[in-house]
């Protein structure tokens, strides 16, 4: 509507425009005024347009990053057609999150971006104040993370919550993981990939390969790989060079693995051909991880209030401290917990057994690993709510068959939620109404 709207408003002043060019006809005929265009379409998508204005803002901001990375950009015109297709991407996605009634209101906005300074060491208005140093406006900064949370949950809903792991899956993974040489080893990845449409034709995989082949020659002529991705790659780290980072090896497509088999350190893979399209692998570096893991678990236990509509932040963080007193005047922890805690841990006490580093969110671990064993945390927030923590007992294990398998699971979830989006985006993208306007003057 603020599209529409915005050309309405144009339109009024093209009006107006007109009135005063014929009052001023002898004049502007004899000397004609240049023609500044202030912006202008350059695709639609459904019922939504992309400006240049919006093209240029995103540019200039893949710009200063590939500058901070001291990564070499491409060609303006390559750079525009990149980011131009991500933001069509990205906007399929949020349209259909709209027609299908999806949101994230502002109270949910604002807490998220109370975290993301809180992770960055900074109060929200310093964080503003940075943001807006870079030229950026914090009311785009803030509908971008809005975007990026809408698009997130979006991911989860359509993609992630249909994913389902057996447990045969885990036994082949896990006896895979064991015959595989280096199958606990670590590779750090940087990648291109040449993306071949769904039912492409004969003439566009050819077309899509002697892309790959020419970004395989410059790398192989010695132009620094980050340089390529940026200017070849059509994955999403593609202005990050590429980089993919570190990766376990079991948490690799075969295919892969098997092209890492024999390559050492800084060499370049052959182009590899995926049902997704052409890719050029770059190893930076691997190391071992045959040895033992030994992993440091607390068991805890806590007590959640959420806060929302009928519970303030104050109202939630002061109830806890209420309960705090009670355990600090020898109250039963489990007994509060099933009493109060909102957590679907209350019926146990609140108990959440053995946690390993990253099995809870940093705000929630961060808390817990300050506390001794017996030691009550005061109140900590995390994106889930208020919560206090109670230390039980500290171990350190070789990972058991258990934790084995959840990992097992946790991988093949991942790989397969990564595949299955990647098809789920294209659907929807082949769906959607698409015009390309860029070439236009």
């Amino acid at each position: 509507m603020k599209r529409r709207l915005l050309h309405l408003v144009r339109a009024g002043h093209a009006a107006a425009l007109v009135v005063l060019l014929a009052w001023h006809a002898a004049a502007w005929a004899q000397k004609p005024p240049p023609i500044v265009v202030l912006d202008r379409i350059v695709a639609v998508v459904n019922d939504e347009v992309v400006t240049r204005l919006d093209l240029n803002e995103r540019v200039q901001l893949a710009m200063r990053q590939l500058k901070a990375q001291g990564t070499p950009p491409p060609p303006r015109d390559v750079l525009e057609r990149q980011l131009l297709d991500r933001m069509i991407t990205d906007r399929v996605q949020l349209l259909y999150a709209r027609d299908t009634g999806l949101r994230v209101d502002d109270t949910e906005l604002d807490r998220a971006l109370g975290r993301i300074a809180q992770g960055n060491r900074l109060t929200l208005q310093e964080m503003r104040r940075a943001i807006e140093k870079d030229g950026i406006p914090f009311a785009k900064f803030r509908e971008d993370i809005r975007g990026e949370i809408v698009m997130g949950r979006l991911r989860e809903r359509e993609v992630e919550a249909r994913i389902v792991i057996t447990e045969s899956e885990i036994d082949n993974f896990l006896k895979t993981q064991q015959s595989r040489k280096g199958g606990n080893d670590e590779f750090n990845l940087s990648h291109i990939l040449v993306v071949v449409p769904e039912n492409a034709s004969p003439e566009q995989v050819q077309a899509r390969r002697a892309r790959a082949e020419e970004a395989h020659a410059q790398v192989r002529k010695g132009v620094d790989f980050r340089q390529v991705a940026a200017a070849y790659s059509d994955a999403p780290d593609a202005l990050q060079g590429g980089a993919m980072g570190w990766r376990q090896a079991s948490r690799l497509p075969t295919l892969f693995s098997d092209a890492l088999a024999s390559m050492r350190s800084g060499q370049v893979s052959d182009i590899l051909r995926s049902s997704n399209g052409f890719h050029i692998l770059r190893l930076n570096d691997q190391r071992g991880g045959s040895a033992p893991v030994l992993v440091d678990q607390t068991r805890a236990r806590h007590i959640l209030i959420k806060a929302n509509e009928a519970v303030s932040e104050s109202e939630a963080r002061n109830r806890l401290r209420a309960l705090k007193e009670r355990l600090d005047n020898n109250a039963n922890f489990a007994e509060l917990a099933r009493v109060h805690s909102e957590d679907a841990s209350a019926s146990k006490g609140g108990e959440l057994g053995w946690l390993s580093a990253g099995d809870t969110v940093p705000e929630f671990e961060h808390a817990m690993n300050a506390l001794k064993p017996g030691q009550v945390s005061d109140p900590v927030q995390s994106p889930f709510g208020w919560h206090l923590i109670q230390v039980l007992e500290r171990r350190t294990e070789d990972m058991s068959r258990e934790r084995q398998r959840l990992v097992a699971r946790q991988e093949l979830r991942a790989r397969k939620s990564d595949e299955a989006y990647q098809e789920w985006v294209r659907q929807l993208r082949d769906k959607a109404y698409v015009e390309l306007r860029l070439e236009e003057r």
